[in-house]
């Protein structure tokens, strides 16, 4: 009987050093899962925060670069640039014309790229939509006008075709803002994309680039 007893009390004993232990584990699975979950949340939280940093970083730097004045641009007085619609002939003053009486259609310029000349009448209707037109001659290198193809057609409300008769090898207009370089490594024509592609320069901010003339 005795002995009986005893090896009930060993296997109560056991039984509970086996619980004891199970619940030692949950406790241990528990802290290592909330231990888990505590470097995930504040990796989450840091990854969130260095994320708006960065984008906040990129808008103070387009916020700069928008205030900023852009060397040799050449400006025209908005207010004294015809805008009427008007299907005849016109003769800029300026070429690339910056702006002027145009025609009642625009040219497409959601990030167009035409391999031939476009006509100056259709394209000023496109800057008054706040579009900054891309023009180049023959003095461009090939790999210049390759770089900004890509990049025109990366960016809404652009456009770019070649004028030979132009001044300067690669130029930019917007409405009333002109600037000539190079090559398509200048800085300047980042600054000129990020101030004039739908910039303060523009009469009818937020009108359509896409529904016109195709070439």
């Amino acid at each position: 009987m005795a002995a009986k007893s005893s090896a009930n009390a060993d296997r109560r004993a056991r039984i509970e050093e086996m619980r004891r232990a199970e619940q030692a584990r949950e406790r241990r699975n528990r802290l290592v899962t909330i231990g888990i979950s505590g470097v995930v949340v504040l990796g989450l939280v840091g990854f969130g925060t260095f994320v708006l940093m960065k984008k906040s970083d990129e808008q103070d730097k387009k916020d700069a670069a928008a205030k900023a004045p852009i060397t040799a641009e050449k400006s025209w007085d908005a207010a004294k640039l015809g805008r009427n619609h008007v299907e005849t002939a016109v003769k800029y003053e300026m070429k690339p014309p910056v702006g002027g009486d145009h025609h009642p259609v625009w040219m497409n310029c959601d990030g167009v790229v035409y391999k031939k000349a476009i006509a100056e009448v259709n394209a000023v209707h496109s800057l008054e939509h706040g579009a900054v037109w891309v023009t180049y001659n023959k003095k461009a290198a090939a790999d210049d006008v390759k770089k900004l193809e890509d990049k025109v057609g990366k960016t809404k409300y652009t456009l770019m075709s070649p004028v030979d008769d132009q001044a300067g090898a690669i130029m930019l207009s917007a409405w009333g803002k002109q600037v000539t370089v190079d090559n398509a490594s200048d800085p300047r024509i980042d600054a000129f994309f990020t101030k004039y592609v739908q910039g303060p320069q523009t009469p009818e901010p937020g009108a359509a680039c896409t529904g016109g003339l195709d070439q």
